[in-house]
């Protein structure tokens, strides 16, 4: 209403206590003026100079719910193959149309349709739903002509057990409609596609052989759209068989064209109900207001214009043409917005729209990475991480995807940075795992790619880090638990031109992921398919962020975009730098005036505050942690002086490890929205002894260190601030496999408690945050069963607010395999904090077929 956008009017008279009151226009009023006022003292002490208006802070607030509304939209189509710009927007809801063309034109779509009862829509549909009965039979057969009659005979029998229930509630044959689906996925993969025979629904339809070549084909279009690629030569199976049937409940709608031949008549303000004063983009408008009810079919609007009725307010913005179609639909067509020159000073509201946008791009990288993919690593547990980084390597936003990875692919990227220089070319792509070069554990293979953006050197660099199952060592899954070398625990490489000048480079991978061999003892890749399959993934992951940042660059120009990203960064590290400021100066208010040591730490001239935790690996290395704050510039000093030197196993955690536990950590204690990136590190500094476990020497093994030790760094930090309780310490990692194959899967355990809640049980905490593999795929793609999933009740530790419970997970091998477990929290528990009990130990029974 603020903005004029909304006629309040005609709103019904439902708001107060009592439910019989019109909106309360002037309370808003004052709202936003408060609300400005506070931005503008906020900027001030920024150093800006401009001031926003009431106008420009409410319409921020619908800039940036439209962008809020656009990232599931382009995530959700990215996932499925869909190009969004070539659909139509339907839009439905009371304020729906409110939102239509500002959605519309960020998503790319020119055409909008809204229906007659679009606010209403869901009671309207009640009404015209169909009657539906769906049976469904599993089936274990090849999709092949020679099963053609054990098909044939299930799908028509299916029919007819639909057909059957639909008549006994009353319907008649001839108004019944069905389809037919089977389930279908490639032999050797788990993702299945439900692909239908018909486009629609239609009657009854005996099964022709030439039906199911038909199913096969559908099934290969779908599978190459929503995953990008065909497996040739491999045999098509079938699930499950599915028929549906339907009969209408209620009156049947003819559907409205959305093309229409007859022209429309085009109305003036002259034909508007009244002109009324709308803020868009750059100042208010003199906006025509037409009812909708007035108004005859075939009639076109030029924006700005509301249209408006009882049940719904459409606004068609400048630059958008709407028309009435001859069923009263509105339908709307988008125009192109003007790019605008806009200022590259600080802009809250741009800020948080470049926000979305940025963590968007590394969204649909995410989804296009698991699309893409073979492994179950990547596609099921989704292992891997995408981000964007700024020139010199910085992180500048990211997914929500593993955080173990993403504190630690900066230091990969600027590793990259540094290494070639000068040498980076358009086209290439680079490969990395080395710990020394901003690694975690060498499953853990990154790909880069510059972006150059028509330059001599990158603008941009992305990233995604995926977790492969198998590449080679001395262990299937690449895992081993009594590594001691870094060899032995798989492929390492440096740096790897994946991608040179757009020519994938196979022969220099494979030699790569074959080369573990050359070790005694040590295998090559044990699945160098899915290997292979899965880096393509990648690359084309990072592109598809390449084809985002173009298409944000186009919108908004690419010296606006740099001026945000480092602004997003600037905007995280003042974030931090408050919450450090914020803790230190809470922790002298529970201190004595004296300053003496409190309960969590001490307190130097109220100026210096200093935190102390450690604790210890089950075999008794020391992680020990001092914080120091200055509160003066809001900064802190991490010193990790007195952990324990590094050791003669896998527990060595590269520096990049720490670094991401840190920057984790500073992330889940800031209160505000704000992306995981560089700027969160700006306000720190970090003291880690070489030689100590977390900064081993570079021929030393580190499987361990990023999925043990990493859980322990986090603990420490995190108790140093008296933030929660320890978490299950370690990612509980499983892996199995023999000479053909790899598994790997890392089981959840509890959450600590904190002060105002309890820790959450059975799920995956702080460092890993990966999913684990469904039963019924591992059971069906691996020679294992699973005989018990669950919470192991009681585990978590009492106390004012209980810890979360751990888990039970027992495997039973149907043949001989080698298994590996790598665990913490078996000898030392974890922790509670402020009085709470600890939790229960872990426990690892093995039990052999012999009985031992």
């Amino acid at each position: 209403r603020e903005l004029g956008r909304f006629w309040w009017e005609r709103s019904p008279q439902i708001c107060g206590p009592r439910g019989g009151e019109p909106l309360d226009v002037e309370a808003t009023r004052n709202g936003f003026r408060r609300l400005t006022e506070e931005i503008n003292g906020f900027m001030k002490k920024e150093g800006a100079d401009k001031e926003l208006t009431t106008d420009e802070v409410a319409f921020g607030f619908i800039k940036v719910a439209n962008e809020a509304m656009c990232r599931p939209i382009r995530a959700l189509t990215s996932a499925r193959g869909f190009d969004i710009r070539s659909h139509v927007l339907a839009c439905f809801g009371g304020a729906g149309g409110q939102h239509a063309c500002a959605i519309a034109r960020s998503l790319g779509i020119g055409t909008i349709f809204i229906h007659r009862y679009a606010s209403i829509l869901s009671a309207y549909g009640l009404f015209l739903a169909k009657v539906v009965e769906e049976v469904q039979e599993p089936c274990s057969c090849v999709l092949e002509a020679d099963q053609y009659q054990e098909l044939a005979g299930t799908l028509n029998r299916l029919q007819e057990e639909a057909e059957e229930k639909l008549v006994k509630e009353g319907h008649g044959r001839e108004s019944i409609r069905r389809n037919l689906f089977l389930n279908l996925r490639y032999e050797g993969t788990d993702c299945a596609v439900m692909t239908a025979l018909l486009d629609k629904e239609e009657r009854r339809k005996k099964i022709e052989k030439e039906d199911i070549a038909a199913f096969s084909a559908r099934f290969l279009s779908s599978y190459k759209r929503e995953f990008g690629f065909l497996l040739e030569g491999r045999k098509i199976l079938v699930d499950d068989i599915r028929v549906r049937a339907e009969a209408s409940s209620g009156e049947e709608e003819e559907g409205g064209s959305m093309e229409e031949d007859e022209e429309c008549l085009k109305l003036s303000t002259e034909d508007a109900e009244q002109v009324v004063s709308v803020y868009f983009e750059g100042g208010r408008q003199d906006t025509p207001v037409f009812l909708l009810d007035k108004l005859r079919r075939r009639r076109r609007v030029t924006g700005p214009a509301i249209l408006l009725d009882d049940i719904s307010t459409l606004l068609v913005e400048p630059g958008c043409e709407a028309e009435l179609t001859r069923d009263k639909d509105v339908r709307i067509t988008v125009g192109k917005e003007e790019v605008k020159q806009r200022s590259e000073e600080l802009d809250l509201i741009l800020l948080s729209i470049f926000s979305h946008r940025f963590m968007s791009i590394a969204e649909q990288m995410g989804r296009t990475l698991q699309r893409t993919s073979m492994s179950t690593n990547i596609k099921e547990r989704l292992d891997f991480s995408c981000a964007l980084f700024d020139e010199q390597g910085g992180l500048v936003a990211n997914a929500p995807h593993i955080p173990v990875h993403l504190g630690s692919m900066q230091d990969a990227v600027r590793y990259q940075v540094s290494k070639w220089q000068e040498d980076l070319e358009e086209g290439d792509v680079l490969m990395t795992n080395h710990p020394c070069a901003g690694g975690t554990h060498l499953p853990d293979i990154t790909v880069i790619t510059p972006v150059f953006l028509g330059r001599s050197s990158p603008v941009f660099f992305l990233a995604s880090r995926g977790h492969h199952a198998d590449i080679g060592g001395i262990a299937p899954g690449s895992m081993p638990p009594h590594s001691r070398f870094l060899f032995e625990e798989g492929m390492c490489c440096e740096t790897f031109k994946l991608v040179r000048k757009g020519a994938w480079q196979e022969e220099g991978v494979v030699e790569l992921l074959n080369s573990p061999a050359k070790h005694p003892g040590c295998a090559g890749s044990r699945k160098l398919r899915d290997n292979l399959s899965d880096l393509r993934a990648q690359v084309a992951a990072n592109q598809k962020g390449v084809l985002l940042l173009n298409e944000l660059i186009a919108e908004f120009g690419l010296d606006l975009v740099l001026s945000y990203m480092h602004h997003i960064q600037s905007n995280a590290e003042l974030a931090v730098r408050d919450m450090l400021k914020e803790t230190a100066q809470a922790r002298i208010s529970s201190s004595s005036s004296s300053g003496k040591r409190n309960v969590d730490g001490e307190v130097k001239e109220k100026q210096l505050v200093r935190l102390h935790a450690e604790d210890a690996m089950d075999d008794g290395t020391p992680i020990v942690l001092n914080v120091e704050i200055d509160i003066n510039n809001r900064s802190a000093h991490f010193d990790f002086t007195g952990t324990g030197t590094e050791v003669y196993g896998n527990c060595n955690a590269p520096r990049a490890v720490t670094y991401s536990a840190i920057i984790y950590c500073l992330r889940a204690m800031v209160r505000k929205d704000i992306p995981l990136n560089q700027g969160c590190l700006a306000p720190i500094t970090v003291t880690i002894p070489p030689g100590s476990i977390l900064f081993p020497d570079n021929s030393a093994a580190v499987v361990g260190g990023n999925v043990l030790t990493s859980q322990r760094v986090t603990d420490v930090i995190l108790k140093a601030f008296s933030y929660c309780a320890a978490s299950q310490g370690c990612m509980n990692n499983v892996t199995f496999g023999d000479a053909s194959f790899g598994y790997y899967e890392t089981i959840a355990g509890g959450a600590g408690a904190g002060p105002t809640w309890d820790g959450r049980g059975g799920v995956h905490t702080h460092m890993t945050n990966t999913r684990i593999t469904d039963v019924e795929i591992l059971e069906r793609r691996f020679p294992v069963m699973v005989k018990a999933f669950g919470l192991r009740e009681g585990s978590g530790g009492g106390g004012m607010r209980r810890g979360g419970d751990g888990v039970v997970r027992e495997l039973l091998f149907r043949r001989k395999l080698e298994l590996s477990v790598l665990t913490e929290r078996r000898v030392l528990p974890p922790y509670g904090l402020m009085g709470g009990e600890p939790g229960k130990v872990g426990i690892n029974l093995l039990f052999r077929h012999d009985g031992r």
